[in-house]
């Protein structure tokens, strides 16, 4: 008899229908599994065989085929042990076809028959609702995060006998509902909390409203650090649809947690500077999201960022310039979305305290320029603000800070990001500046004789590039939301450049 139980599983962070085949012949006790599994795919038999004999269901001695299909593409994970489990008891009689028709099974079995969470549960919800499928039984661990597809009704059984025996009975719990997004959480890092650091926070706001990146220089205990992880606090609340696709990534990548399953604040990830390329862009033999797809509409904060190795820093090149990784294998490529905010801190120099007027720098002049040259020049130009964070005085340290508050900051960043959303209604990709194609914003920001004339005075005394030239303008036109500005003055040019010094010493 042959059975066929519709199931997915993954290519980066989409989803794609497979179709579980089994066929149980008379013949010599064997299974043999088909359709290019590998890994954990392979061993699915003991556990599949395990959690039937377990769960009190019968396993004939009989030989059983089984067929991944598209037989032509690889098969990873363990989603699929039990619609292999439901296939089999079909195949052999134990179960009607008809309790299986039109529905989506996914699943892990341990050997007592209980079912066990997967990655990508809600690409999987996503893909069934796309083909028409409006049934899907997942792990009840991946219930949050799939309920947030409110077109299809989920069924989450808590072990394989009781899944059964409620398709026998045609009463499966079937729940249909979306999951609300709960208030965001009180903001624990307050931006009021830093001491001094004007400079610093105002470029904090505008990298927040543009979607700018970011590098802070300055001597060790500035508060570069402390700087950074305020960040996320006065970015905008994500969308609907930003939230669906952090849930994705994370699911995927096997690092959603309970309280991240409804993501109601931006992604914060501050990988440590031993991190490989693959750790950081996405890899493996089986390509899995990187730090920066992990960090896809939030920051990307990297502390010591001239200790990270010169190859891992210029393989950010890529995402930062099209907001997303594509990785290449020989049987296919898998693309990870890849947009964030890239934060950077590091010391001027290798002892920390070039330029700081409390203490003398004990670095030649030579191991400056070799610390400087860790960061490329092209990587360089692709961050479109340089911050020097100076240290802070005792005296200063010991004042009550006083200070805007995060939520007040973050008020005007939200009317500036809905300014951009108005700005690139028509545009495929864009939300905000910072994404923006220089040439678009060139010739549509609205810049002002006297704020042009400006900026070419100022590229041709810094030498700047052409990506140099339009990362001042996009700047530029932040401030000019930020200001509720329709025109870009030579103000806002004028506080664009100062934050466009590059990190090369001289």
């Amino acid at each position: 008899m042959l059975a066929a139980i519709r199931s997915a599983a993954l290519i980066g962070i989409d989803a794609y229908d497979v179709v579980v085949e089994v066929d149980a012949a008379p013949g010599l006790p064997q299974w043999t599994l088909v359709g290019l599994p590998i890994g954990a795919v392979k061993e699915s038999r003991e556990r599949v065989g395990a959690a039937l004999v377990n769960s009190g269901f019968m396993l004939p001695p009989r030989r059983i085929t089984i067929n991944l299909a598209p037989a032509d593409v690889r098969k990873e994970g363990t989603a699929f042990d039990l619609p292999i489990a439901l296939g089999i008891l079909v195949a052999t009689g134990q179960l009607d076809s008809s309790a299986v028709d039109r529905r989506v099974f996914v699943g892990e079995l341990g050997l007592d028959g209980r079912i066990r969470s997967i990655r990508g549960a809600l690409s999987i919800a996503r893909r069934a609702a796309r083909a028409g499928i409006r049934e899907v039984v997942i792990p009840r661990a991946n219930f949050a995060e799939a309920s947030r597809v409110s077109s299809v009704r989920l069924g989450a059984p808590e072990d394989l006998r009781s899944l059964v025996a409620d398709l026998r009975d045609g009463a499966m719990p079937w729940v249909q509902e979306t999951a609300q997004i709960p208030p965001r959480r009180h903001d624990d890092l307050d931006i009021a909390d830093v001491v001094g650091q004007d400079t610093a926070k105002r470029a904090l706001e505008i990298a927040a409203a543009g979607g700018h990146n970011l590098l802070l220089l300055g001597p060790p205990g500035a508060g570069k650090t402390m700087l950074a992880r305020r960040l996320p606090g006065i970015l905008p609340e994500l969308t609907e649809e930003e939230s669906l696709e952090v849930i994705a990534i994370h699911s995927v990548a096997g690092t959603l947690t309970n309280e991240s399953t409804i993501a109601c604040s931006r992604p914060f990830r501050a990988p440590h500077h031993s991190i490989s390329s693959a750790g950081l862009i996405g890899g493996g033999s089986n390509p899995r999201p990187g730090e920066v797809s992990l960090a896809h509409n939030g920051v990307l904060f990297l502390d010591e960022m001239l200790e990270f190795p010169r190859f891992v820093l210029d393989s950010l090149r890529q995402p930062l310039e099209d907001g997303r990784v594509v990785i290449s294998r020989v049987s296919s490529s898998v693309k990870f979305p890849a947009r964030f905010t890239l934060v950077g801190a590091t010391n001027p120099c290798p002892c920390g305290r070039l330029g700081d007027s409390a203490a003398m720098c004990t670095c030649s002049v030579t191991d400056v320029e070799r610390y400087a040259s860790r960061l490329s020049g092209p990587l360089a130009d692709r961050i479109d603000m340089h911050v020097v964070v100076g240290s802070v005085s005792l005296a200063d340290l010991g004042s009550v800070a006083t200070g805007e508050s995060t939520a007040s900051i973050r008020r005007r960043v939200a009317t500036a990001r809905e300014l951009q959303t108005i700005r690139f209604a028509r545009v495929r990709g864009v939300t905000c500046n910072a994404h923006a194609s220089g040439r678009w914003i060139d010739t549509t920001a609205d810049i002002t004789q006297d704020a042009r004339a400006m900026l070419q005075t100022a590229a041709g005394a810094l030498s700047l590039s052409a990506r140099g030239y339009h990362r001042v303008l996009k700047v530029a036109r932040t401030i000019a939301d930020l200001d509720e500005s329709i025109s870009v003055g030579s103000h806002h040019v004028a506080e664009a450049v100062r934050f466009r010094p590059a990190i090369r010493a001289g």
